[in-house]
């Protein structure tokens, strides 16, 4: 082989392996970069879905306050209504037992200017015909009166159980108020009623008649000194 053709393989040679021993070189430089760049993608990653995740918690934290936030200015709303009302209920027990207090005082000026007696069907808290009749008539006693109150005692014989007769007798008494309210256009604030049951009878209980007399209500009109003209 001639001098020309060594020095071309040797040539060729020298630079083969110079090519390998650079691509050596390049593989060894950027191999590390790539599993770096391949780390900071996973890193990357990984944190995106860390952040997704903390923005769900926020957005469900911040729902649950102001869900919790309405609950609890509802519940103060409500606080703030039942107080209001509280306070309403105790002015009104408040004015009526200055009136109460006012009409007890009062109550040795009054005297009885007419009573009358309603009577009741067998377990019944419906005014008759005739009951209304009676009643009827002395509305126009009212009309002239001043200065008067109306008490309504109801009563019931005595077969029965006690708490059930004290409904039935409370029941009639508020009949004939409602009646004198409706009908007569008595002041209701001027008619007191209160169910007695059996507890004050008129008449024995021992006979038909005697338990007929007891059912029923009786009705005292009360004026002060008596008073029955304007």
């Amino acid at each position: 082989m001639s001098r020309h053709w060594i020095a071309v393989v040797l040539t060729l040679s020298v630079a083969g392996n110079i090519c390998c021993a650079r691509k050596s070189y390049v593989r060894k430089q950027v191999e590390p970069i790539i599993e770096k760049v391949n780390h900071l993608d996973d890193e990357t990653a990984k944190n995106t879905h860390e952040i997704k995740n903390a923005d769900a918690r926020y957005e469900q934290a911040m729902q649950a306050l102001m869900t919790r936030t309405g609950q609890i200015a509802s519940q103060a709303d409500t606080a703030e209504q039942q107080a209001t009302k509280a306070q309403q209920t105790a002015d009104n027990a408040s004015r009526k037992a200055n009136q109460l207090s006012g009409m007890v005082s009062n109550l040795e000026n009054y005297r009885v200017v007419n009573q009358v007696s309603v009577h009741f069907p067998l377990d019944q808290d419906t005014l008759t015909s005739e009951a209304e009749k009676t009643l009827d008539q002395l509305a126009p006693q009212l009309s002239n009166a001043r200065n008067y109150i109306i008490t309504v005692e109801g009563g019931t014989d005595s077969a029965g159980e006690k708490e059930y007769n004290y409904d039935l007798s409370d029941r009639r008494a508020k009949m004939v108020k409602n009646y004198l309210a409706a009908k007569c256009n008595v002041p209701a604030f001027k008619i007191h009623v209160v169910g007695l049951g059996g507890d004050k009878p008129v008449a024995p209980n021992k006979t038909a008649s005697g338990r007929a007399q007891n059912r029923r209500a009786d009705v005292q009109m009360l004026s002060v000194g008596g008073e029955t003209s304007p």
